[in-house]
Formats: C-alpha cells, sequence, structure tokens
C-alpha cells in the first residue's frame, strides 16, 4: 500500500478555498418595460408644453392667435428684441442678484441649524423639527399674507416693535412701496419657508458622520470650527452642493410670493422678477411671443446652473 502524497504547505495556502460559483447576471428587458409607462407621462406632462414654448418663442402669437388667428413665423425677433428691451436685462440681473443672496443665505442658515440639531438634546430637537416643518408645511398663499399682516404700514406689527425704540421713526413706514426693502421682506419670507428643507437634508447628512471620528478629532485638540471646516463640511459636500443648487433653481423662478407682495404693495414694473416678469407679457399685454422667448432664456439659464453641478460630478467619478 502506497502512502498517501503530502500537498507543500506552500500550494495549500494558495490554492482557493471552495465556494459557490457567482452566477453571471443576467439582463432582460423587464426593467426597460417597466420604465416606458413613467417616460411617456413624463413626455406628456413636460414635452408637449417645452416644445409648444419653443414653437411659440418664434411665432408672433398674441391675443388674436387665442381666438384661431394663425401665428406669424417671426424667426429670432422675440430674442433680437430682448437684446435691446432695458426692462428684460434689468429683471434678469435683478432676478439673478435676487436668487443668488437668497439662496446663499438660506444654505448657510439651513447648515447652522442642522448643526444645531445635531448638537442639542432630543426634546430640544424634536421642538426645532415641528416648528420648521410647520414653517415648511404653510401654504405660499397663508405664509405671504402673515408677512403682509406683518409688514403692513398701518397696523405691522413689524413697524409698531421697531416704533417703541427710542429715536427710531418707523410710524406708518411702507415697506413694500420701496423697491429695495420690497424684496427685503420676499428675501425674508422665502428664507423662512426654505430654511426647513435645507436644515432637514443637512441634519441627514449629519447623522452619517460616525461619533468616534468626531470625538477622536476632539481628543486630538482640533476645536468646533476646525471639525467642522475639515470633517463635517467635507462629509455634507455633496448634500450641500444639490440644496444649493435646487434653492438656486427655486428662487430663480419664484412667482407667487412676489405675486401676492405685489398686490399688497405696488405694481410697478421695479419689483418685478422674471417669473412676474414673464406673466405681465404673457397675461397683461397678451404677448405670448415674447413670454415664450424670456421663458427660453431661464431655462437655459437653470440648465447652466445645473451643467456646473453635473460637470463636478463627472470629474468626482472620473477622479474615483
Amino acid at each position: 500500500m502506497s502512502a498517501p502524497t503530502r500537498t507543500p504547505a506552500r500550494a495549500r495556502m494558495s490554492s482557493p478555498a471552495p465556494g459557490p460559483r457567482i452566477q453571471p447576471r443576467r439582463t432582460t428587458g423587464v426593467p426597460y418595460v417597466l420604465i416606458v409607462p413613467a417616460l411617456i407621462a413624463l413626455l406628456l406632462g413636460l414635452g408637449y408644453p417645452l416644445i409648444w414654448q419653443i414653437v411659440t418663442s418664434f411665432q408672433k402669437y398674441g391675443l388674436s392667435q387665442q381666438f384661431g388667428k394663425p401665428p406669424e413665423f417671426v424667426g429670432f425677433d422675440n430674442f433680437a428684441n430682448l437684446v435691446w428691451d432695458g426692462e428684460f436685462w434689468a429683471v434678469l440681473v435683478r432676478s439673478l442678484l435676487f436668487c443668488v443672496v437668497t439662496a446663499a443665505v438660506t444654505v448657510v442658515i439651513g447648515v447652522l441649524m442642522a448643526v444645531l440639531m445635531n448638537a442639542v438634546g432630543r426634546t430640544v430637537r424634536l421642538i426645532l423639527q415641528i416648528s420648521m416643518l410647520f414653517a415648511w408645511a404653510m401654504p405660499v398663499a397663508a405664509a405671504t399674507t402673515v408677512f403682509i399682516w406683518l409688514f403692513d404700514r398701518r397696523r405691522g406689527v413689524v413697524n409698531y416693535l421697531l416704533d417703541a425704540i427710542p429715536g427710531v421713526d418707523m410710524n406708518r413706514y411702507d415697506w413694500l412701496g420701496n423697491p429695495l426693502t420690497f424684496f427685503f421682506v420676499a428675501s425674508v419670507l422665502i428664507i423662512w419657508m426654505s430654511v426647513p428643507f435645507v436644515s432637514f437634508a443637512i441634519y441627514a447628512g449629519l447623522t452619517q458622520i460616525s461619533e468616534e471620528v468626531m470625538e477622536a478629532a476632539q481628543i486630538d485638540g482640533a476645536g468646533a470650527w476646525q471639525r467642522f471646516r475639515r470633517i463635517i463640511l467635507p462629509m455634507v459636500r455633496p448634500v450641500l452642493s444639490i440644496v444649493l443648487l435646487l434653492q438656486l433653481i427655486w428662487d430663480l423662478r419664484v412667482f407667487a410670493q412676489i405675486t401676492l407682495l405685489k398686490d399688497a404693495g405696488s405694481k410697478s414694473g421695479d419689483f418685478d422678477l422674471l417669473g412676474t416678469y414673464i406673466y405681465k407679457l404673457g397675461t397683461a399685454t397678451g404677448d405670448f411671443g415674447m413670454a415664450s422667448a424670456v421663458s427660453i432664456v431661464v431655462l437655459l439659464v437653470t440648465l447652466a446652473i445645473s451643467w456646473v453641478y453635473v460637470r463636478e460630478l463627472i470629474k468626482e467619478d472620473e477622479a474615483q
């Protein structure tokens, strides 16, 4: 009887351990079939209005076309008129400044509120979350009406409290009659309604940061600002980027708040942003061709803002 052969130790260590074989994943067309209804609904809900708007921007489309008269194709005349329209450029610059300032302040306050919620106890955190949920869930019309009451020139609480300060005369001050204070009130209103979304999004990102990492940084001597700048901000940067992008887009297209505030104050063109300017062109003057052209400009600006974020995502994916 021959002695059994012994496998060398090196060969035994290098041989792979037996295990279940990984079967290649079979791809079918079922996922693509299931997504077809959603694509059809998206094309019908967004595609048709977008195509109609693009076509109308190259036409002379007024009130007569609403009653059956065929529209007249004018090419790029509507866009050429915008280039030489001083009011359009004033509204565009005003809207860009408004959305940048409002979005930046919203994100800063939202981040601070998220850090505060992450630092306080459970009871205080719950009170903050419920309070912000109430502000977030309030309808736009109701919230704007409350702010109109607060800043009313005759019976407003803000004027009453400021007028009570010695040396300050705010009796019957018209906040909504001056463009600077008008947009200040609009900014406060929009920031107040937008901070909860930013806070909850950033707070969700903060909950993913390991407590052990923060404790180790504190033991190593890192202060609160150093921990925030070196650990917290890099960890929540993806969430912060998408939140800032959404705020820029939303604040660029703000309409309801500005319209309601204008109804309570002045209806001058100095108080218009892009949303109300497009509405005024289409509804008040009946020039739907020009209104569509301005809408296309807003779409291009929105795509340009979004492309900055998409490009950063592409760079991060390529770096990985």
